[in-house]
């Protein structure tokens, strides 16, 4: 971090945190790519993305930058302090892409509060989420950067269609060491009682609101973060879930209880040599070991390369939106072939109407016309003939009017010599 933090007055802390931070690996996923940190002066979680080029490397290097805020604040700026975190983190996520350039296309999310004693300072960029239980009220501090949410805040479909919305996890904004980012950054006033809860989209993305205020409304963090788990994952998440629950407390309220300390959790905390995997079983034994992984049920409709694809459904999860160049260019192209197909049709239908003949009146003499009777644009003159109309029989004059269609441009000629024919007979002998 700066070096002027180092070197501000540390402001006098009316309150203190009590906390506690859990993550599993879920029920479907393979690798734990969420990564948490809970301390006296810090909160954080972050999701990775990235499959393949490792999600979890992602959340592990921006958790590794972040928890170096977890020191006592000084009087500086302290939205200033987490902005400042939250950058660094993605610079450290640029200088790993640069030593190994498999890992371009990683990401991850970051939720951040940096507690100062009386006040949090709020960091957040991508879909994890931190709320605020206070007096018995569930408020969500910060909004997701979400193509579904974009779709709520515009009216288009509620929060409880976006939880199954088959775009609901496709993020607009993540640290990726790639893209230049402005994290949503504010201050959140706090008081005894209040009770801070960040999460993955693992916990909140199955969990409603009032579900989760049921669960922070009794118990102490450690009990309510291992409840949230427990309960999401009973809800059906197949994602990995972290959740971290911190209480603020009174000096004398904290010095009645030992400090806890600092925890890492998840993708961050990892060990080389991996631990068999246990059930969890909740608050009730203590035991917070990941899920057991079991088989991801595949949608219908789903490509069969994906079903058949070993890489973890994570590296999917920036999938359904391309590029908006090859989108529009696949619209073009479409519409090039809709607009061919259709001038094809139009000159089929055009050939064959100028294949059709029929006999009618040009100009009070019997003709010969080439097309479509009585469609304008689909009809011409043929050949002219100089056998008048007037000297034919009314009713034979009135089909003229109308034209008379023939098979083919010899029948046209026939009836026009037949009609000659019977105007010679009409005429008067001397």
């Amino acid at each position: 971090m700066t070096e002027a933090a180092t070197t501000e007055t540390p402001v006098t802390a009316s309150f203190r945190l009590r906390f506690h931070a859990i993550s599993d690996v879920g029920r479907v996923r393979k690798d734990n790519q969420d990564s948490g940190y809970a301390g006296p002066w810090l909160l954080a979680v972050c999701d990775g993305v990235g499959g393949a080029a490792r999600g979890d490397i992602a959340s592990s290097t921006a958790i590794g930058e972040l928890r170096q805020l977890d020191e006592q604040p000084g009087s500086g700026d302290l939205l200033v302090r987490v902005t400042d975190g939250l950058h660094e983190a993605h610079e450290a996520i640029a200088g790993q892409v640069d030593q190994d350039p498999a890992l371009n296309g990683t990401s991850t999310t970051a939720t951040v509060a940096l507690f100062d004693g009386n006040k949090a300072a709020i960091g957040h960029v991508g879909d994890s989420r931190a709320y605020l239980f206070r007096d018995g009220e569930l408020s969500q501090l910060t909004t997701d950067h979400t193509f579904v949410q974009t779709l709520i805040d515009e009216g288009r479909i509620t929060e409880a269609e976006a939880r199954v919305h088959p775009h609901r996890n496709l993020i607009l904004k993540a640290l990726d060491g790639l893209h230049e980012v402005e994290p949503d950054v504010f201050a959140l006033e706090l008081v005894p009682g209040d009770r801070l809860f960040l999460c993955s989209d693992g916990a909140c993305g199955v969990l409603e609101p009032a579900r989760i205020a049921d669960v922070l409304s009794g118990g102490s963090p450690e009990y309510a973060a291992i409840e949230l788990v427990r309960a999401s994952l009973e809800a059906g998440s197949s994602d990995n879930v972290t959740c971290i629950v911190a209480d603020v407390l009174t000096e004398e309220q904290a010095a009645e209880q030992p400090p806890a300390d600092p925890q890492v959790v998840g993708a961050a905390a990892e060990l080389k040599r991996r631990l068999p995997r246990t059930l969890f079983r909740g608050h009730r034994s203590g035991d917070t070991g990941e899920l057991e992984p079991v088989a991801a049920e595949i949608p219908d409709g789903v490509d069969f390369a994906i079903r058949a694809d070993p890489v973890d459904p994570e590296a999917y999860r920036y999938a359904p939106r391309p590029p908006a160049r090859y989108a529009w260019t696949k619209r073009i192209l479409a519409l090039v072939v809709v607009l061919g197909v259709l001038w094809v049709a139009l000159a089929s239908a055009y050939w064959w109407t100028q294949q059709q003949y029929y006999v009618g009146d040009h100009d009070g003499h019997v003709a010969i016309y080439r097309g479509i009777p009585g469609v304008p644009g689909l009809s011409s003159l043929y050949k002219d003939s100089d056998v008048p109309v007037d000297s034919l029989e009314p009713g034979l004059q009135s089909e003229l009017d109308d034209g008379i269609s023939v098979d083919d441009y010899d029948q046209a000629k026939d009836r026009v010599a037949m009609y000659a024919h019977q105007a010679q007979n009409a005429e008067p002998s001397e």
